[in-house]
């Protein structure tokens, strides 16, 4: 007997199915993101970023961010639409 079916077997003899899955809780955020009018959450577990203030405000203008701070936080979404447009744009470094 093979390690599988070892493994199977003692499965069965705990009447453990092993189709029980987990149910996922559904993700309550605690940052918001900082461009206005977007109502995600901005926590780096759903793909939230922080921008440099300047860097953000390229893109959306002072007006379009709801924080004065050096640095923003930006949803997954709004990060996408910031790196999408600085695509062309060559870097600073260089």
């Amino acid at each position: 007997m093979g390690f599988k079916s070892n493994a199977r077997k003692k499965r069965e003899e705990s009447g453990d199915t092993g189709d029980s899955k987990k149910s996922k809780e559904e993700f309550v955020g605690q940052v918001k993101c900082d461009v206005s009018g977007c109502k995600n959450w901005a926590d780096k577990k759903v793909g939230g970023r922080k921008l440099a203030f300047d860097r953000a405000a390229d893109v959306w203008g002072e007006s379009g961010l709801s924080n004065d701070s050096r640095r923003i936080t930006v949803c997954k979404s709004c990060y996408r639409t910031w790196k999408k447009a600085k695509k062309d744009e060559p870097t600073e470094w260089s």
